[in-house]
């Protein structure tokens, strides 16, 4: 029994964030109901909460890279955001560039950038914090030259379908105009015969993702066992792949009532796969943590702490340019004030998903459930009609005291 309860402990313990932010989700859908303003989980609502918050997730992934160095944080990528979206319409709009060559050219310039801070921080030994703070201040003011405090829109449909559009894509607008003209039967016919191959392709995807994740954890579990290293207990394995499989249907199903799966999903699983499986199966990827650990003893072992740092801030300004193409996309227009304080709901995501203070802890996963758990505060103040400065607020406080917690269980620890 006491192995059991031990067992239990470890699995709360392990998953506290899940926890609470399931907790918080009850919380504001009780108050919203209870407010008559609708239901946090509407369909709708569901995708617009993973097209509004896809970049505080991007964000997120690129700066626990650069907080497992030992709490290092990137204060210039709401700038890099703005500059990369000028960039993208000045290219794009203006000169009519074509989309595909428009992108690489932002994704460079954001690589560069961040390879900029990365020289200054890794190899000339400036501290983090002074280096992207000058660079937030250096790249909104180029940003605000190339806009010439302008605003730069609309991107044409090839660049917003990219990151705008939905699986399956069907086309749907204009053959719908033309039947309502001709026949509203038909029109109606039509859409709910789009409104099934919707379901039946996003739940099929759900399904796939399901396998995916089930097959992925099945394998890391093998893996570690090989290893000698320790593994939950099948019962506690089975279930949480069981209510994670659960929950992946539930949002399939609810995307599937709405316009299907957001093509900006796909590309967050992309980006979320790659980096948890370079932070958690790839050596350079635990040099990550092994800085963020003890640096001294990491160099001694043989780590070039420089370089790793230097690829920590040159992928945090790769990262920070996905993101603006992004946020281009989604705003449809290149405007001096975007990204302003964007680094902050990036660093908080982080903190609030595990991620410690002093470094060498936190994941990937983590960080996505930080960013999940900022998107539900927005999302869910913004539908009670909270007025913006409180919602500012709220997520300082909770920032706080997610780092309060931190801090807590780093002395409790260190005390046993």
């Amino acid at each position: 029994m006491a192995v059991n309860t031990n067992s239990l402990k470890k699995m709360l313990k392990g998953n506290t964030m899940i926890f609470i932010l399931l907790a918080v989700m009850l919380f504001f859908q009780a108050l919203i109901v209870g407010f008559g303003k609708g239901s946090l989980f509407a369909p709708e609502n569901i995708t617009n909460l993973i097209n509004q918050n896809a970049w505080v997730v991007i964000l997120a992934t690129g700066m626990l890279l650069c907080i497992l160095t030992g709490g290092n944080i990137d204060l210039s990528v709401g700038s890099v955001i703005c500059l990369v979206g000028a960039v993208a319409g000045i290219l794009i709009v203006n000169l009519g560039w074509p989309v595909i060559p428009s992108i690489i050219v932002c994704l460079i310039v954001g690589t560069a950038i961040g390879a900029w801070h990365g020289f200054f921080i890794a190899y000339v030994h400036i501290p983090p914090f002074i280096c992207t703070l000058s660079g937030m201040l250096l790249w909104r003011g180029v940003a605000l030259i190339l806009l010439g405090g302008m605003t730069i829109s609309p991107f044409p449909s090839t660049f917003m379908n990219i990151f705008n559009s939905y699986l399956p894509d069907l086309a749907l607008e204009q053959a719908t105009d033309e039947l309502f003209e001709a026949s509203e039967d038909a029109y109606y016919a039509l859409v709910d015969k789009n409104a099934q191959i919707t379901l039946i392709v996003t739940l099929i995807i759900a399904v796939i993702c399901c396998f995916v994740t089930v097959a992925s954890a099945l394998c890391s579990r093998a893996s570690k066992k090989r290893k000698g290293y320790s593994v939950s207990s099948a019962g506690s394995f089975m279930g949480k792949q069981v209510v994670l499989c659960a929950v992946i249907m539930l949002v399939g199903w609810l995307l599937a009532q709405d316009k299907g799966l957001p093509l900006i999903l796909v590309i967050l699983a992309v980006i979320v796969g790659i980096y948890s499986y370079y932070t958690q199966n790839t050596v350079p990827g635990r040099y990550l943590y092994a800085i963020g650990g003890n640096e001294k003893a990491a160099r001694l072992s043989g780590v070039n702490t420089d370089n790793v740092m230097f690829f920590a801030y040159t992928n945090m300004g790769f990262i920070a340019a996905v993101a603006g193409l992004v946020c281009a996309a989604r705003l449809n227009s290149a405007a001096p004030t975007v990204g302003t304080s964007y680094e902050m709901d990036a660093i908080a995501s982080c903190f609030i998903g595990g991620a410690s203070a002093y470094g060498g802890t936190g994941t990937v996963g983590g960080a996505v459930i930080g960013a999940v758990f900022m998107g539900i505060l927005n999302n869910g103040m913004s539908i009670l009609g909270v007025d913006a400065n409180w919602q500012r607020a709220v997520k300082g406080l909770v920032l706080l005291l997610a780092v309060i917690f931190d801090v807590v269980s780093k002395k409790r620890s260190s005390s046993k």
